[in-house]
């Protein structure tokens, strides 16, 4: 009980703690309650097709890996990331407007790659931010991935209610209405930004140390995890885009239980998060990696069967645990190789969930309208069981490596 207690009391005592919870907790509701429904919006409300759906969303994703990569190297060396920051919600909040109103889709294509390529960067400095928090409070790195997780906790807290908000919105003011929600959040967390936290400069261990992208791919230890993270983020991407097309028209389902499918895993994703950060204080995070793929190649399998409906809600519950790994210790894993350089460490992480969803959204339109939209889960068995036997085969020559640089 100690154990669990005491990083709650700690990160209490500072003001900034309630500061980066707010942070995330808004952030994480803008996505929710926007990210459940891109696929919907795409083909349903705008009319692409699959295939132009999945080259829409390539586009904007490529974008935003060159924007973000770009920016997060300036965000360790040149510029504060409160400014990043600013800019990034200010992103934000004009596109989602856009979204709101615009349905030419090479209009929605501009507005999507330049503004919200742009405020896509915003989780990763959030990231990076309350990482150099931890580091300034002297908590050890072994610790780390503890207090990280309750910060990606506080991120899914908003996932609990988000999407079935986010369904309602949808139903009673259109995807109009949603999208103009989503922009006012963005609007809330500028100001949170602008009032709360401060700018401080890059340090002098980061600005003495630059590390671009391409070397750190050349380790092949790390190589190796960034590719497996490249595969579950593949499948997860596919399977968001595909599970609310399986409810709504193979089982006939209604907007309000894709509502509800997405609101059951954020539930069981805080206890799980809290869990997964304590084992990983303790052991390797390595092995919870795997652990992890083990229980998504489960997960897809299930949904692959699943007939109604209701029969998706308790699978949700092996996506939270699924998610509480590759979305909460994956991150400090990530950041413990170049602790001098959150930003760049946490925009690898993000580049791998980036090109991931590029090739998720391009395969999931050319997949969806070959296959049907069970199959695709299929597809995503295959890929996270492929992530597993790569990870499985690499284990013990990355784990000796990687434990000396995150002691």
């Amino acid at each position: 009980m100690k154990a669990l207690l005491d990083p709650w009391r700690q990160m209490l005592r500072h003001r900034e703690f309630g500061i980066m919870a707010a942070s995330n907790l808004v952030l994480g509701m803008a996505y929710s309650f926007v990210a459940p429904f891109y696929s919907m919006f795409g083909t349903i409300e705008v009319g692409m097709s699959n295939w132009v759906f999945g080259v829409f969303m390539t586009v904007t994703s490529l974008s935003g890996i060159a924007i973000t990569t770009v920016l997060s190297g300036w965000s360790d060396t040149r510029i504060s990331r409160r400014a990043i920051l600013l800019m990034s919600c200010l992103s934000g909040c004009a596109g989602y407007v856009g979204y709101a109103f615009v349905r030419d889709v090479l209009w929605l294509t501009v507005i999507g790659s330049l503004a919200l390529g742009l405020s896509s960067i915003t989780f990763a400095q959030l990231f990076a931010y309350q990482r150099e928090f931890l580091t300034r409070q002297g908590v050890p790195s072994a610790e780390a991935p503890l207090y990280m997780n309750i910060f990606r906790l506080l991120f899914s807290l908003a996932w609990t209610i988000g999407p079935a908000i986010g369904a309602w919105v949808m139903v009673h003011y259109s995807y109009r209405g949603t999208f103009l929600a989503c922009a006012a959040l963005f609007g809330l967390l500028f100001l949170i930004v602008w009032r709360f936290i401060p700018a401080r400069p890059p340090t002098a261990a980061a600005l003495a140390l630059k590390v671009p992208l391409g070397r750190l791919l050349r380790r092949p230890d790390l190589l190796c995890y960034f590719t497996a993270f490249v595969l579950v983020f593949i499948c997860i991407t596919m399977g968001m885009m595909n599970l609310p097309l399986l409810i709504l028209r193979t089982m006939s389902g209604t907007e309000q239980q894709v509502g509800i499918a997405y609101s059951v895993a954020p539930i069981f994703e805080l206890p799980f998060m809290f869990y997964f950060g304590l084992l990983a204080s303790r052991s390797h995070p390595g092995r919870l990696i795997r652990l992890g793929l083990v229980i998504a190649v489960a997960y897809y399998a299930m949904l692959f069967f699943v007939q109604q409906p209701w029969h998706i809600y308790p699978v949700q519950i092996l996506s939270a645990a699924m998610i509480a790994v590759v979305s909460g210790i994956a991150i400090t894993f990530f950041q413990n190789y170049i602790p001098d350089h959150p930003g760049t460490a946490t925009n690898l992480y993000t580049t791998a969930n980036r090109l991931g969803s590029t090739i998720g959204y391009l395969s999931f339109g050319m997949l969806a309208g070959s296959l049907g939209y069970r199959a695709i889960f299929l597809v995503c068995t295959a890929l996270c069981a492929a992530a597993f036997l790569l990870l499985w085969l690499s284990r013990e020559k990355h784990e000796q490596a990687a434990v000396p640089t995150a002691a």
